[in-house]
C-alpha cells in the first residue's frame, strides 16, 4: 500500500473519531443546557424561560486571553543576510552571563565567499597598483611630448626670425653686390673693348686679342643679366616662398604644440580616471570582504547581558491569534534575516500581552485595574493595570481575517513572582466597573425597540414591554439603572419582531401564544454552566440593530407588521445555524448581501 493511501485511511479514521466526539459532545451540551434552563429559567407554571431580576454585587469587566512576557527585554535577531541554518542553539531556560554563546549559524557558505572575495581583492589591488604606476608613466610621457613640441615650435619661430632678420637681408645684399660688381665688370669690359679696337686699328694688338676682349665683354654682360635675374628671383619668388614656408612651419609647430598639450592632458585625465576607477573597485571589493567577515562574525551570537534565555517562538506561541502555530526553534532549522531568535529579559518585571476586540474598545482605557490568573499557577492571582493600547488594529490579524479587528494591549503587573515565565498563558480580567449593589438582568433579556432598551416583564400569562435605563454589561449581565425592581420576572426570549417596529406600532401587551417555544433551541458552549446568566446570543444582538423608524432590521429585511410563529421560528433557526464567524460577517453585510446570503442559506 502506498504512503498516500495509508495517509488517506488514517485521515478518514481520525475524521470519523472527531465527528463521533463532536456528536457526543453536542448531545451532552444540549442535555445539560436543557436541564439548567429548565431549573433556572422557567417561571412558575410556564415552560417559557424567564429570569428574576437580581440585586447584588456586579462586576463589569472584559476577559481576554493573553501571554506573560518580560516588561523589558533584549530581542536578539538574526542579522545574517538571506537564509541560513542553526547549527547550535542554547537550551531554553538557561541562565547565561554576558558574552556567552547563544546561537551559532551555518557559516560554510560565507567562508567560501570569503575565499573568493579575497582573490578578487588581490586582483583589484594589482589592477589598482598598475593604474597608479601607469599614471606616473603617462604624466612623464606627456611632459616629454609637450617639451618636445614646444621646442619644435620655438625653433620654427627662431628660424622665421633668423630668416627675416639675417638670411634674407644677407641674400639680398649678396645679390645686389653681385649685380653691382657685374655692372662694374661690364663697364670695364666695354672700356677695354673700345681701347682694344683703337689699338687694333693702329695695329698695336692683334685681332685675337680684340676678339678676346669682346668675349670678355659679352661674358660680363651675361653675368650682369644673371645678377639682375638672381636679384629679381630672390625678391619675387625665393623670398616669398621661403617666408611662407617658415611662417607655415611656425603655425604647424604651434598647432602641434597645442595638440600635444591637449593630448597630454587627456592622457593624464584618462589615466587618473582609470586610477580612480581601479581604486574604487579595489575599495568596493575590500568593503565586500569586510562585510562578509562581519557576516561571519554575526553567525555567532553572544549574550549582551545576563538573563534567562527564552526562545522567540516560545515567547510568541501563546500570544494573540496572529502569533499562534509557530514552529519551535531548534537546531537545523532554517531562519531568515531579521527573524527574532532569543528574548533575553533585562528585568524581573512582567507584563501581559492581550488583544482587545473592537467591540470592547470603548470600555477599556489606560489605567484600569486588571486581575490576571495564570494557567500554570492556578493558586495565585496577580494584579496589574492597563499600560498601553495600540492606536490602530493589528495588521496581521486583519490580514488573516478582514472581519476581525483587535488592538494589542499591554498590562503591567504590579506583583511579580519567580514562578512567572515568559510565554505562559493567562487570562486577564479588565475591571471596568465594580458595584457593591446593582440591579441586573441577562443581556439577552434586553431588546432595543425604537432605539430604546426594552425588557418584557411577565404579568400573569402576558408579556408587557417596558422601557428601561441600562448601564454597561459584561457580556453576561447588564446593569439596570432604572425601570425594573428586584424580584420582577423578565423574559429571556423576548419576541425578536419587537426590535423591528416603532413603539407606537407595538402592542402594549403580548400574549404568550406569540412567544416561540423553547423546544428545538440549539445550545451554545457559552451558555453551558451559566443557566439564567448566559451570554447574549449573537442572533439576538443582530436583531437589536434595526434602523429606527425604517422598519428595517439588521438583516436588511423590511420587517412585517406581524409575523406568524412559523416565520419567526424559521428566522430564529436561521440565525442560530450560523457560526460566530458567519454571524460577524453577516452583521457587516449590506442589506442586499444579507438578503442574498439568507436566501442561499435557507434554500440550501
Amino acid at each position: 500500500m502506498s504512503e498516500r493511501n495509508r495517509g488517506q485511511r488514517i485521515f478518514k479514521k481520525k475524521a470519523i473519531v472527531l465527528a463521533a466526539t463532536v456528536l457526543v459532545a453536542g448531545f451532552v451540551v444540549f442535555t445539560v443546557s436543557r436541564l439548567m434552563t429548565s431549573k433556572a429559567n422557567l417561571g412558575p407554571g410556564s415552560d417559557h424561560p424567564t429570569f428574576t431580576v437580581m440585586r447584588g454585587p456586579l462586576r463589569i469587566s472584559v476577559i481576554e486571553s493573553g501571554t506573560i512576557t518580560a516588561r523589558k527585554q533584549v530581542v536578539i535577531k538574526n542579522e545574517v543576510e538571506g537564509r541560513t541554518s542553526i547549527i547550535y542553539l542554547i537550551p531554553e531556560g538557561t541562565r547565561v552571563k554576558k558574552g556567552q554563546l547563544l546561537v551559532e549559524l551555518d557559516a560554510s557558505k560565507l567562508l567560501d565567499e570569503k575565499v573568493d572575495q579575497q582573490i578578487r581583492v588581490k586582483n583589484t589591488e594589482a589592477a589598482f597598483v598598475g593604474a597608479r604606476e601607469n599614471l606616473e608613466v603617462v604624466r612623464n610621457q606627456a611632459e616629454a611630448d609637450v617639451d618636445k613640441a614646444r621646442l619644435v615650435y620655438n625653433f620654427a619661430v627662431e628660424d622665421l626670425k633668423k630668416y627675416l632678420e639675417g638670411e634674407y637681408p644677407n641674400q639680398l645684399k649678396e645679390a645686389e653686390s653681385k649685380l653691382t660688381l657685374a655692372k662694374e665688370e661690364v663697364t670695364r669690359a666695354q672700356e677695354k673693348v673700345e681701347w682694344s679696337r683703337r689699338l687694333f686699328q693702329e695695329k698695336y694688338i692683334s685681332n685675337t686679342e680684340l676678339t678676346a676682349d669682346e668675349l670678355t665683354l659679352k661674358k660680363n654682360i651675361l653675368n650682369l643679366e644673371l645678377a639682375e635675374n638672381d636679384l629679381d628671383l630672390l625678391k619675387k619668388y625665393t623670398h616669398k616662398r621661403r617666408l611662407a614656408q617658415l611662417e607655415s612651419d611656425v603655425k604647424q609647430a604651434k598647432m602641434a604644440l597645442d595638440r600635444t598639450i591637449r593630448k597630454a592632458k587627456a592622457d593624464v585625465v584618462q589615466a587618473e580616471s582609470n586610477l580612480e576607477a581601479k581604486k574604487a573597485e579595489f575599495q568596493r571589493q575590500q568593503d565586500k570582504l569586510k562585510k562578509i567577515e562581519i557576516q561571519i562574525e554575526k553567525t555567532k551570537i553572544y549574550a549582551p547581558n545576563e538573563g534567562l534565555v527564552v526562545h522567540a517562538t516560545s515567547a510568541s506561541s501563546g500570544g494573540p491569534p496572529r502569533r499562534r502555530m509557530v514552529q519551535p526553534l531548534e537546531e537545523g532549522q532554517e531562519v531568515r534575516e531579521r527573524q527574532e531568535l532569543i528574548h533575553l529579559p533585562t528585568t524581573s518585571s512582567a507584563k501581559v500581552e492581550v488583544a482587545i476586540h473592537e467591540a470592547n474598545l470603548d470600555k477599556v482605557r489606560v489605567g484600569l485595574p486588571v486581575k490576571v490568573t495564570v494557567d500554570a499557577i492556578p493558586d495565585d492571582t496577580f494584579w496589574g493595570k492597563v499600560a498601553t493600547i495600540a492606536p490602530l488594529p493589528d495588521a496581521r490579524s486583519a490580514w488573516l481575517n478582514p472581519d476581525l479587528k483587535v488592538y494589542n494591549t499591554d498590562i503591567y503587573l504590579e506583583n511579580n513572582s519567580d514562578a512567572l515565565r515568559t510565554g505562559m498563558s493567562c487570562k486577564a480580567e479588565i475591571i471596568i466597573e465594580q458595584h457593591q449593589e446593582a440591579t441586573y438582568v441577562p443581556v439577552q433579556a434586553v431588546l432595543r425597540v425604537g432605539g430604546r432598551p426594552t425588557v418584557h416583564v411577565l404579568k400573569g400569562n402576558n408579556l408587557e414591554p417596558r422601557t428601561v435605563e441600562i448601564g454597561l454589561d459584561n457580556n453576561r449581565m447588564v446593569r439596570i439603572i432604572g425601570g425594573l425592581e428586584p424580584g420582577e420576572v423578565v423574559s429571556l426570549t423576548p419576541p425578536l419582531a419587537a426590535a423591528t417596529v416603532e413603539p407606537a406600532e407595538y402592542s402594549d401587551v403580548i400574549k404568550t401564544d406569540m412567544i416561540p417555544p423553547t423546544t428545538g433551541t440549539k445550545p451554545t458552549l457559552e451558555t453551558i454552566g451559566r443557566g439564567a446568566s448566559s451570554e447574549r446570543r449573537p442572533e439576538e444582538k443582530e436583531a437589536r440593530g434595526g434602523i429606527p423608524g425604517s422598519g428595517v432590521d439588521r438583516e436588511g429585511n423590511r420587517a412585517p407588521r406581524e409575523r406568524t410563529p412559523e416565520q419567526e421560528e424559521k428566522r430564529k433557526q436561521f440565525l442560530q445555524s450560523l457560526s460566530p464567524e458567519e454571524r460577524e460577517r453577516f452583521r457587516n453585510m449590506s442589506p442586499e448581501e444579507k438578503r442574498r446570503f439568507r436566501n442561499d442559506r435557507m434554500g440550501s
